[in-house]
């Protein structure tokens, strides 16, 4: 049985998938993630901190003695948003050589899109239909279009850290902050549609990562985050919208006490929603399809 290794290390979170071949496919052996904040203040800055190369590194050795344990026959591991970004990513690659012995990919976003878009597609019905997958990440957003390949593909600099550092401040943000949060968006989702979805030709959207996975929980109103139900669930722009107005409205303590939200993501989740919904508004599609599955599968099939 083969046996291999993935690792996404994004803006907000490291992620780790140990997946394995079986009779029907692709099977998950591990599948985890820690939020280590990589990308904070970086918009301010463009450096990775001390206190987030710490964090991650305390990540990366967990995630060592996990793949010693499996012995997978091959690993590979990506880095996003924050490391393109920082003029200190040489810290970074170090301390991944010296944690896992490898030395990580810094992909560009247009990579990082088609990565995301195999990954989410694999295992959705092949019916022919133009699909928008997005990505929100904490540092970057992508938009890839496609059937089964991705045909057009382009990444802009929203997500949600990024957009709560730079607007919204206040807990929980003010209308003004929260205006200004929304054109900033606008205009980078016009960008990115403009070239990955010129003609609007998408028929559905597909959504990934944290901030869409954790809209959908609380627009199901799960009572604890189940990926079995988040996974291909599809929630109408009404719903996206109910939810994103009540995470803008309240206290990041306030988020705490929903079940379903990760601690390390509510301080964010208000300016990931916002991203979401504003998507759906500009890209003119009323209905989003969650995925649990992203650019940590579409890695590991590179590698497979």
């Amino acid at each position: 049985m083969t046996t291999v290794a993935a690792i996404d290390c994004g803006t907000n979170s490291i992620r780790l998938l140990i997946s394995a071949d079986g009779p029907e496919g692709p099977t998950d052996v591990v599948r985890t993630m820690r939020i280590v904040r990589l990308g904070e203040g970086i918009d301010t800055t463009g450096r990775i901190s001390a206190a987030a190369l710490e964090r991650t590194g305390e990540a990366l050795s967990e995630y060592a003695e996990v793949i010693e344990k499996h012995a997978p026959r091959a690993v590979r591991m990506v880095a996003t948003s924050a490391s393109r970004d920082a003029t200190n990513a040489d810290a970074f690659t170090d301390l991944v050589m010296a944690r896992l012995g490898i030395t990580p990919e810094v992909i560009t976003g247009d990579e990082e899109a088609r990565l995301s878009f195999g990954g989410a597609v694999a295992d959705l019905p092949d019916d022919g239909r133009v699909r928008l997958v997005v990505d929100i990440g904490g540092g970057s957003t992508e938009f890839v279009r496609g059937v089964r390949r991705a045909d057009a593909a382009h990444s802009v600099d929203i997500g949600c850290v990024r957009m709560t550092e730079r607007h919204l401040h206040s807990d929980p943000p003010t209308a003004e902050q929260i205006a200004a949060a929304e054109a900033d968006i606008i205009a980078h989702v016009d960008t990115a549609l403009a070239i990955a979805d010129p003609r609007r030709s998408a028929e559905t959207l597909v959504g990934l990562a944290g901030s869409v996975t954790t809209v959908t929980a609380l627009a199901l109103g799960l009572d604890s985050y189940r990926p079995e139900r988040i996974h291909h669930a599809e929630i109408g722009y009404e719903l996206v919208a109910e939810v994103t107005d009540r995470l803008l409205r309240q206290t990041r303590a306030e988020r705490l006490e929903s079940d379903v939200m990760h601690p390390g993501r509510a301080d964010v989740i208000g300016a990931g929603a916002l991203v979401l919904r504003i998507i759906m508004e500009r890209a003119g599609l009323d209905r989003v399809t969650a995925s649990e599955h992203d650019i940590l599968d579409g890695i590991a099939a590179s590698i497979r």
